[in-house]
């Protein structure tokens, strides 16, 4: 098989072979586009990193990145930036066991007082 990108590398067996390829010398391993090999790789917990990039169009239903069967995993935002234009771009990165907790933001701002107070008042 012919490759035209330099370092690609053909998978029998994906979760093995990522799981081998981790293992042995050389540059970061990167997938790009492909929702089934990172459902696969995130099934068998062979995802280190994942970099989002959030568009800010609607086109449709789209396809889902953590799908049925994804065990679950915590991920720490190393990094997050906005384009000029609106790209939201966030580098997260392998944080170990899943965490559970309130994620509420302390202190409240005052519009969310503001709307707390108007839920109690107005039911």
């Amino acid at each position: 098989m012919d490759f035209t990108w330099k370092g690609s590398v053909a998978l029998s067996d994906a979760a093995s072979d990522v799981a081998r390829m981790k293992q042995e010398e050389g540059p970061a391993l990167v997938t790009q586009g492909s929702t089934e090999l990172i459902h696969t790789l995130l099934k068998n917990d062979l995802v280190d990193e994942i970099t989002t990039f959030t568009f800010p169009i609607v086109l449709g239903k789209g396809k889902k990145l953590f799908d049925d069967g994804v065990e679950p995993a915590a991920f720490e935002l190393a990094a997050s930036r906005v384009s000029p234009n609106g790209i939201v771009i966030a580098k997260y990165i392998r944080e170990g066991a899943v965490k559970t907790g309130d994620f509420a933001m302390d202190p409240p701002t005052a519009a969310e007082v503001a709307r707390r107070e108007k839920v109690q008042r107005e039911g």
